[in-house]
């Protein structure tokens, strides 16, 4: 293979390697639970992707630079696999993030009512099991620990999920402002999101299904309103 082609297999699989997700890098006390191996399938048969992967660069190239070019392509493989974001991960996130809105309304709750943060979140946790709850369940101990709060919130605003909870809660531990009316506003602020984004998506279904519904129901009218008019007017002229 020449020089230009092999610059552009390699062009080509950096590309593709740029559009893998990427698993987000937070702190520790906000990751995601881990996900096995097995319920992964790009992890699960990484080895016969490597192999593949080498395989085609050999047969691509050919010759002795095909077999140099094997063991690269390989390495790549194993490193693009590595680097992308796990399903169940990017599920996990979306969980949270679609959770976030009841989660800082139950919290707002909770905190109005007079418990401290950690007795609130420990709520939350337990009365919305599931993605968000996970995330939060862990800073339950350290602060009641006695933790410093400042570095609590700052670790769970590096969460992509619960950032904007953390944010809220940081920003009010060191301006010294109430608690409860910065997660109301959260609270309000998310609950408007939740319901702009859900009429988005109801205006693309409309727009979406335009196109079908178009291609289904333009042959018929043709077939049906316009074939007839034609043919009797062909007919009507002799044609």
């Amino acid at each position: 293979m020449t020089a230009p082609g092999l610059v552009a297999a390699l062009a080509t699989g950096c590309s593709a390697a740029l559009l893998v997700p990427v698993a987000p890098r937070f702190g520790s006390p906000a990751q995601p639970l881990a996900t096995p191996a097995s319920s992964d399938w790009l992890r699960r048969w990484r080895p016969l992707w490597v192999l593949l992967a080498g395989v085609a660069a050999a047969v691509f190239v050919g010759g002795g630079a095909g077999l140099a070019a094997a063991p690269a392509a390989a390495g790549a493989t194993w490193w693009v696999i590595e680097r992308a974001e796990p399903v169940q991960v990017r599920r996990d996130r979306e969980q949270a993030r679609r959770d976030l809105p009841h989660v800082v309304g139950l919290l707002a709750d909770a905190l109005r009512s007079g418990r401290p943060p950690d007795a609130a979140l420990a709520v939350v946790a337990d009365a919305l099991p599931g993605s968000a709850a996970a995330r939060l369940a862990p800073l339950v101990p350290r602060l009641r620990l006695g933790l410093d709060r400042e570095q609590v919130w700052a670790d769970l605003s590096a969460d992509p999920a619960l950032g904007p909870l953390g944010r809220a809660l940081g920003r009010a531990h060191r301006t010294g402002a109430p608690v409860v009316p910065a997660v109301e506003r959260l609270a309000d602020e998310l609950a408007s999101s939740a319901r702009a984004e859900v009429e988005d998506r109801a205006r693309a279904v409309g727009v979406k299904a335009a196109v079908p519904l178009g291609l289904c129901l333009l042959p018929s009218f043709v077939l049906v309103g316009i074939v007839p008019v034609v043919a009797g007017l062909l007919s009507s002229l002799g044609l």
